[in-house]
């Protein structure tokens, strides 16, 4: 467990910083929802007649007067892509930065093998996800409650399962590639994220594209659908989190007889 809280303690200002901010950012729209709950009505009357552009972000089946629907929209884009960015970048790097900052010569020459050495940091990758997760959602429940609206707990733990989920494969696939990389790679981190991001916005626009829907991840994170189905979409989730192990086992693999550069 050595290397587990090794790798919590230098990382703890980042886990702190994006927990933080994702988590402020959502407190504030939920703040903002009692002074435009007003308007919504006209809001959602010309959002949902915008065609391709409410469909590609799921406009046109929600209500933005009600707190699910403004929360799956406004709330569900800040938490999806911004903790699929921190799941990126955390496990990115999680195993390139050792050969990065000249570290794995001193680390791996201890009486440790190199599989406890991955288990381990893959291991910090995924409690520092849940941590934040846990906060975020903690703090959005008590965010409702102070704004006096009732409190939707199946929709929101749905919501928020998803998200969880969704980084979770996300960083499986990031966490494979950093066993590849020697100089770190946040920039290809954030940019799977993102990259992932439009494809499923592409899947949105036409049915044509509805195959991208088996790529990204965050097609069963996709909020609207959840609040107004109030299920998940199993076959995605177990295909996606597939995917997730199936990516950090080869990283395990790779790291495991890859030659350390000095």
């Amino acid at each position: 467990m050595t290397i587990l809280k090794h790798e919590l303690r230098r990382d703890r200002l980042s886990l702190t910083v994006w927990t933080a901010s994702i988590g402020f950012l959502i407190a504030v729209c939920i703040f903002l929802f009692p002074e435009m709950k007003g308007e919504m009505d006209s809001v959602s009357a010309l959002f949902s007649s915008m065609g391709s552009f409410s469909a590609a972000f799921g406009m046109d089946k929600v209500s933005f007067g009600t707190l699910t629907g403004f929360y799956a929209v406004e709330c569900g884009n800040i938490l999806g892509l911004g903790g699929a960015f921190f799941a990126a970048f955390c496990a990115v790097n999680t195993l390139a930065k050792e050969e990065k900052e000249h570290t794995a010569e001193f680390l791996l020459t201890h009486p440790v093998s190199r599989r406890r050495v991955v288990a381990e940091k893959l291991a910090a990758v995924l409690l520092q996800i849940l941590v934040m997760n846990l906060c975020v959602y903690a703090l959005a429940l008590l965010s409702v409650l102070l704004i006096g609206e009732p409190l939707p707990f199946k929709e929101f733990t749905l919501l928020h399962l998803a998200y969880l989920l969704l980084q979770i494969e996300l960083a499986g696939i990031c966490f494979g590639i950093s066993a590849f990389l020697r100089r770190g790679g946040i920039g290809i981190g954030l940019g799977i994220a993102i990259l992932l991001y439009f494809l499923n916005l592409i899947s949105n626009l036409t049915e044509k594209a509805e195959a991208l829907r088996y790529i990204t991840p965050f097609a069963y994170a996709e909020g609207t659908d959840i609040v107004t189905s109030l299920r998940l979409d199993v076959p995605l989730v177990l295909l996606g989190i597939s995917v997730g192990i199936l990516a950090a086992a080869l990283g395990f693999i790779r790291y495991s007889r890859k030659d350390i550069a000095a």
